[in-house]
């Protein structure tokens, strides 16, 4: 059996020995939040775990234990939203961070499954900060759907969004019994220059988009282009 690429999983003396290596340490960041009736509030954890655990087998890497709350204003009139403030996420972010550079780990990279701007704010100055503090740390946070939304107009129209049909492709491929049968169709009419969060005329559910084309087959596709632009960025930007 290979080894576990989880941290949760690996003994403090394996631990040790494998930093010899200058191993890349994936950490996940979720949200508990909501994505319309078809799909679960840990939806964002779900695809950050299983892309890191992925990724790791790819670039021998491990996975640390996920972040599982962020910031989610705009979905904070959805039932089940948990919402953190920037500054309640960028300090304990930082922390970790800043731990593991204690620990001898020079290579992070930050995985976030949620990417609201403020959201990824604050990982971004969590981990500013952790490498002003570790000169020797490198750190590189992006969500996975900065490369999901790259195949927006091509995979999907180009107006799909949260909860979509590219998001219920993938989770429909990655945690198949976690998807409800309900397949909403839901037009966001927030405009970005308009400050504040969306009123219920412009965002009625906390779905972007038409799901009812949603396949596992789509979902696949999806995932596979998202691994080899990470393996792509982590080769890039955190070499050995």
């Amino acid at each position: 059996m290979a080894p576990s690429r989880r941290l949760l999983d690996v003994d403090s003396r394996s631990f040790e020995r494998g930093l010899r290596s200058n191993p890349l340490v994936i950490l996940p960041v979720g949200a508990l939040e909501a994505h319309g009736p078809h799909l679960p509030l840990g939806a964002d954890q779900i695809q950050a775990e299983q892309t890191a655990i992925a990724l790791a087998e790819r670039v021998d890497g491990w996975v640390a234990p996920t972040i599982p709350y962020g910031s989610a204003p705009g979905a904070r009139k959805f039932p089940g939203t948990v919402s953190l403030s920037i500054a309640q996420l960028e300090v304990p972010t930082q922390g970790v961070l800043s731990e593991f550079a204690r620990s001898g780990v020079r290579r992070i990279l930050v995985l976030s499954g949620h990417g609201e701007r403020g959201h990824m704010a604050a990982l971004r100055e969590a981990a500013d900060e952790a490498m002003r503090v570790h000169p020797g740390l490198k750190v590189v946070v992006l969500c996975d759907y900065e490369f999901v939304y790259e195949l927006r107009g091509k995979e999907s129209p180009a107006s799909d969004g949260h909860a979509g049909l590219l998001e219920t492709s993938r989770v429909l491929a990655l945690a198949p019994g976690s998807v409800g049968p309900e397949r909403p169709v839901v037009e966001y009419k927030h405009s970005p220059f308009v400050p504040g969060s969306p009123t219920e005329a412009d965002w009625p559910e906390s779905v972007i988009g038409d799901t009812r084309p949603a396949s596992p087959e789509l979902g696949h596709r999806v995932q596979a282009y998202v691994l080899d632009r990470l393996v792509q960025t982590v080769r890039e930007l955190l070499p050995a």
